[in-house]
């Protein structure tokens, strides 16, 4: 693959107690067909042994040590990615989970997609999912999106991103507020409020691990809590909404879950 100039890609790799997966992860990047690319490794204060892992690649990263956490994990997955953007030079951004990895084409084949339209500002691509030895595939449609299936997007490990853009959304999205709305909620929800649209390519290139302990797995659905969270998504869709003088929408989705709060609580 030749471009008229070397695009530089950084990966950054957000890391909390998945000393266990961090090789394979790490890997997937070295081992992309795209060579041109700085792989940033942001450790959130991991208590296993993640650092001994990550000392053997210790020439082919930056590493990046968190030293003080919050109480809330979505605070510190976003603080972290945040800490990896500032150190990172790359002109397209691509964001791994240590559990996760990457397919061997994914960096170039989405670098070229950014080039050839450069009013493409952020990719989504898809999730091969893994949970124990099981693989399945999933569709998502921005269609549904902030309508009436809330979430239907892909992780984080499947998002890429053009730098400037990078920049506009830390700089509206690491906030302190709503702890229950992951990094891949705030970024999806952004983009597709300022845009009217989710870029989603159609290719599989993130292979995601499900795994008991996942923040994800304790908001059941239909559980209180889970209701209590879509509540709080509503609320931050209308902040970024008003923040970017868009109008906020009312979706049934959104009255039902108003409704369901005020009879749970």
């Amino acid at each position: 693959m030749k471009y008229q100039k070397k695009i530089l890609a950084s990966v950054i790799i957000v890391n909390f107690n998945n000393a266990k997966y961090l090789t394979d992860s790490l890997k997937s990047v070295f081992n992309q067909s795209y060579k041109h690319k700085e792989v940033i490794v942001v450790d959130d204060f991991s208590t296993d042994n993640s650092i001994e892992v990550l000392k053997k690649f210790k020439k082919k990263i930056k590493l990046i040590k968190i030293k003080k956490k919050t109480k809330f994990g979505s605070f510190n997955q976003i603080n972290s990615y945040y800490q990896g953007y500032l150190k990172s030079k790359g002109d397209f951004i691509f964001f791994l989970d240590s559990d996760d990895y990457f397919k061997k084409n994914k960096i170039g084949f989405l670098i070229k997609k950014f080039l050839n339209d450069k009013n493409i500002k952020l990719i989504f691509d898809l999730p091969i999912y893994k949970f124990k030895k099981k693989k399945f595939k999933k569709k998502f449609s921005q269609k549904k999106f902030l309508i009436s299936s809330w979430p239907r997007f892909s992780p984080q490990s499947c998002i890429s991103i053009d730098r400037k853009f990078a920049k506009e959304i830390f700089k509206n999205l690491n906030i302190r507020k709503f702890e229950t709305l992951w990094f891949d909620f705030r970024i999806a929800s952004y983009s597709f409020i300022k845009n009217n649209n989710l870029h989603i390519v159609r290719k599989y290139l993130t292979y995601y691990r499900q795994l008991d302990n996942s923040a994800s797995k304790k908001y059941k659905t239909f559980s209180k809590i889970w209701w209590l969270r879509r509540k709080e998504a509503h609320k931050f869709v209308s902040y970024i909404s008003k923040k970017l003088n868009k109008k906020d929408r009312i979706t049934p989705d959104k009255i039902i879950t108003k409704l369901i709060n005020s009879l749970i609580n």
